[in-house]
């Protein structure tokens, strides 16, 4: 589904959301990494959205990206209104079975993001409950990390001569443009941006119960537990909404 994301009226990229379900992603890159192929994966929230639309760099970075789920309701309602049946696919629900499949295969595994406190807690309680799992490096950038530096670049090269998958929990827009360097430097890599997953696991971060999640009611529990970090972004994001429903109707008339 195209929401119509433009940097300028001029110019008017797509930015997709190309993965139907859960399976059909795990699916493509058990096929790619078998094939000694790479892949980049973001997660479009209405977030996301918003930044999207004033930061270019950014756009540029989603649009090299070989995977897109959508990572919350409003994403999923859109789509399907569009005329598009995607399921809800969140980077914290995909943490879980991307270690299995690492694990299973025998993939190498970095982490990178975070404070190593939360990395090390992190691998530590994964490498418990994934048998076979192979965590290889866990990598957390000092403050003001520049994701087109040289350091960044010596980071993904180091990652890359001993992993085949890295999950980033940089936070948007860092996270996915670092993994779209990285994966034109390394094309054999597996790049995951997956926000604050790795928070989760270790504990350093809550994620809302899952009754909550059922009722499409995360965002409020988010903003009830971090109102002035969130007020402004969540403002931001309703205020979009009126626009994106008037596209998606629109892309839907025009698939008629």
């Amino acid at each position: 589904m195209t929401l119509g994301i433009n940097w300028s009226p001029s110019e008017t990229p797509d930015v997709r959301v190309t993965v139907a379900t859960t399976e059909s992603l795990h699916q493509d890159i058990e096929r790619r990494l078998a094939a000694g192929m790479g892949f980049t994966v973001a997660t479009l929230n209405l977030d996301h959205v918003v930044k999207l639309r004033s930061d270019p760099a950014f756009l540029k970075a989603y649009t090299h990206h070989s995977h897109v789920t959508a990572d919350g309701n409003p994403i999923v309602w859109l789509s399907r209104l569009a005329g598009h049946n995607v399921d809800l696919v969140t980077g914290s629900d995909l943490l879980n079975p991307i270690i299995a499949q690492a694990a299973r295969h025998g993939w190498p595994v970095a982490f990178l993001g975070s404070t190593q406190d939360t990395l090390d807690t992190a691998a530590e309680r994964l490498l418990a409950a994934h048998s076979g799992l192979n965590v290889v490096r866990c990598i957390a950038p000092p403050m003001g990390f520049d994701p087109n530096s040289t350091i960044a670049d010596s980071m993904a090269d180091d990652i890359a001569s001993v992993a085949r998958i890295c999950l980033i929990a940089l936070g948007a827009p860092k996270q996915e443009r670092f993994a779209a360097r990285a994966a034109e430097r390394h094309p054999h890599m597996g790049f995951f941006s997956i926000g604050a997953s790795l928070d989760f696991v270790a504990g350093t971060q809550t994620r809302a119960p899952a009754w909550v999640r059922a009722i499409a009611a995360e965002w409020i529990w988010r903003l009830l537990n971090n109102p002035v970090r969130l007020v402004r972004r969540y403002g931001a994001c309703i205020a979009i909404l009126p626009r994106l429903l008037l596209e998606a109707l629109h892309t839907r008339r025009q698939h008629r």
